[in-house]
């Protein structure tokens, strides 16, 4: 394996030919996400998903008999940096990103994406707005694995109505498009199911004190914190609420499978419950590929294996199609119910998943496990 470093401004682009020498890797590809940044755990999954899913693909043949060339982009899970790495990934001539990770990098990239009719799949980014508004505009060429935060909250509203009903809840989120949608997506779902909440609060990114936040929730007696937001803030709130005398129950997202979370956090988050969709990771059809990254001292946590998925089922797809253009992969994708490391990927006219789950888990010493309430 080669590696070719080049530096964009904030953004690193980092071209990794996998499986066959630059002289004759043929298609680029791209993956971006949060290499670097308090989200790099995140960028990390995305990265070593691309590269063993263009390892295995070009031990197979490649696409339509050529090898295929990872370029990664470190958006650090910034607006502004999403947009440089998008318009460098226009000018290396990607002909498919796996990517964003978060939802506000992929929102303003994808624009750029349509205009240079640049397929995307993003394995993470779960805010409706992505695809609504791509549909909205004409975009037929932007999908994910990953499923949405309208299911994702009613899932955990659900959950909190049958378990928890009457207790006092606090809606935390971080003003993030992420952190932000999944709150309201929760809020509005449980609102409808007759709970209402006892506070809504947002806090900032990269805060490290959350005192006066935590006493607004012991004076309002919160029994129950949903948190819409990602694992740096979330170890650091359960564990000065612990400290602080604050014994109420966590409640997060997707955003919390890292084990990151739990390094940080420490015992405190034992028992933070969490929606993610079903592991793949778990899944014995996945017992190969993950002792593939095992082997390679690697845990295929999180979205890995979603990252994994979004490259080889374009793989898939433009091997059908016969071509790597972006309407034709896009025909391609829609056409059929395809197999893949996360379960069967079926996308409907936005480019969503069709069925898309989420489960309950619950950490536990530094791992989450399958909820059994």
């Amino acid at each position: 394996m080669k590696r070719f470093f080049v530096t964009l401004g904030t953004a690193t682009a980092v071209a990794i030919a996998l499986g066959a020498s630059a002289g004759w890797a043929q298609i680029k590809i791209g993956a971006a996400g949060p290499m670097t940044g308090s989200n790099a755990a995140f960028g990390e999954q995305m990265r070593r998903g691309a590269q063993m899913a263009i390892a295995d693909i070009n031990a197979a043949g490649g696409v339509n008999g050529q090898q295929l060339q990872l370029v990664i982009g470190d958006d650090a899970c910034d607006p502004k940096q999403a947009t440089a790495v998008a318009n460098k990934m226009v000018t290396d001539k990607v002909v498919f990103i796996a990517g964003h990770f978060c939802s506000s990098s992929s929102i303003p990239a994808s624009k750029i994406y349509k205009e240079a009719r640049i397929l995307q799949i993003t394995p993470a980014s779960t805010n409706p707005r992505l695809t609504d508004e791509g549909a909205a505009e004409g975009n037929k060429a932007l999908f994910r694995t990953c499923g949405r935060d309208d299911a994702q909250g009613m899932v955990v509203a659900t959950y909190l109505l049958k378990h928890h009903k009457g207790k006092k809840v606090a809606i935390l989120h971080d003003k993030s498009t992420y952190g932000k949608g999944v709150a309201d997506e929760t809020k509005k779902a449980m609102n409808a199911g007759g709970m209402r909440e006892t506070m809504y609060e947002a806090y900032t990114a990269g805060d490290k004190d959350f005192t006066a936040l935590i006493n607004k929730m012991k004076q309002a007696g919160v029994q129950i914190i949903v948190l819409g937001g990602y694992h740096t803030e979330g170890a650091l709130i359960i564990k000065q609420s612990r400290e602080q005398g604050l014994a109420a129950q966590m409640v997060g997202f997707d955003s919390l499978e890292t084990a990151e979370f739990g390094q940080l956090g420490g015992a405190a988050t034992n028992g933070v419950l969490m929606s993610f969709p079903p592991k793949a990771e778990n899944d014995p059809a996945n017992a190969a590929l993950v002792k593939k990254f095992r082997d390679a001292k690697y845990e295929p946590e999180g979205y890995t294996l979603f990252t994994y998925a979004a490259v080889k089922v374009w793989a898939d797809a433009a091997n059908k199609a016969k071509a790597t253009d972006a309407a034709a992969v896009s025909t391609a994708l829609r056409s059929q119910k395809w197999s893949s490391a996360v379960g069967a990927l079926e996308f409907d006219a936005k480019g969503d998943v069709k069925n898309a789950a989420y489960d309950i888990y619950v950490w536990k010493d530094g791992k989450s496990h399958p909820s059994t309430k």
